[in-house]
């Protein structure tokens, strides 16, 4: 299906105060959701131990489950899931170091079963911390980066604009994975940069747009100018960016369908994220630097002499 908007009576900036409420909603949700329920972390960002089990044949949790019983009563995993074609492997994940005795101990028993010793990997407190925190070091490197980029391509408040709404889609994952207590790995956050990737491929498209319109413009004194301006332009890129996400989309839809449990995670952490992206281009960063130009505009009404339409470039 291909969307196209040609009618110039629809108005996207009047309802722009609708529009903040959700996302203000939805972030004051996601703040609850973090205190009450808190973040799944994997192993990768605390401590922990992960077993990697291969068989022959298909594997069940509950199998798994009485694997680790069978081997003493303090072997209790906190998470298994399943991956393979045909669920021939599966990860088991302790909170906690396994000690090298207990290594030792499951490794003999699952090699001696299933004929194929279990891969184990263990991080310690003190690297699980250091990635957590190299994790937030690249998501606030790469938003001041693009603060950057958008202050010298385009103008400051474009960049304040885009960096919002990049911190806003990324918080709707990390909202969406807290309510589905989804774990967070090193992919999860390879997905969160990829979706801040394309989400201000997305916003810059747009801005661009408006930028261009701003140029030939032959009058922008007043905020219904400069409002008319953004909804012609939010109107020319709609399309683009609906159609535009819609083929991503079902790459990530078949990805997370078929890819199997190890990506699924990174592949919802997408779908989520690109299609908050796609919202956001559209009904947050526009219609935030909508407000922020309008405030400059009014201020610049009590000037002898309006500047010249570079200002607005």
């Amino acid at each position: 299906m291909i969307f196209d908007f040609h009618d110039k009576n629809i108005d996207l900036v009047k309802q722009r105060n609708i529009y903040f409420f959700i996302s203000i909603a939805v972030t004051v949700i996601g703040i609850l959701l973090l205190f009450v329920r808190g973040l799944n972390l994997g192993i990768d960002f605390q401590s922990g131990s992960r077993v990697e089990i291969v068989a022959k044949e298909p594997l069940t949790t509950e199998q798994i489950m009485e694997d680790f019983a069978a081997i003493g009563a303090g072997y209790v995993p906190d998470d298994v899931t399943l991956a393979g074609d045909h669920f021939e492997m599966a990860h088991a994940r302790f909170i906690g170091m396994l000690s090298k005795e207990e290594v030792f101990e499951i490794q003999s028993y699952f090699k001696e079963k299933y004929g194929t010793e279990p891969s184990i990997s263990t991080v310690s407190p003190t690297v699980g911390r250091e990635l957590a925190r190299n994790a937030l070091y690249a998501v606030l490197i790469a938003s001041l980066g693009i603060l950057i980029y958008i202050t010298f391509r385009f103008q400051f408040l474009y960049g304040v604009a885009t960096v919002i709404s990049l911190l806003h889609d990324a918080f709707i994952v990390l909202a969406a994975f807290s309510l589905l207590q989804i774990e967070i790995n090193v992919p999860f956050i390879a997905a969160v940069l990829t979706v801040v990737g394309y989400s201000i491929n997305d916003t810059i498209v747009t801005f661009d747009r408006i930028r261009e319109n701003i140029k030939l413009s032959k009058r922008v004194k007043t905020f219904d100018d400069l409002a008319k301006i953004v909804n012609i332009s939010l109107l020319q890129v709609m399309s683009r960016s609906i159609n535009t996400v819609l083929t991503v989309l079902f790459c990530v839809i078949a990805i997370y369908l078929f890819g199997g449990e190890a990506i699924r995670s990174f592949a919802l952490a997408l779908l989520i994220g690109l299609t908050a992206g796609a919202y956001s281009s559209i009904f947050i960063a526009a219609q935030l630097w909508l407000v922020m130009k309008g405030k400059q505009l009014e201020k610049k009404k009590f000037r002898s002499k309006p500047k010249s339409e570079e200002q607005w470039t």
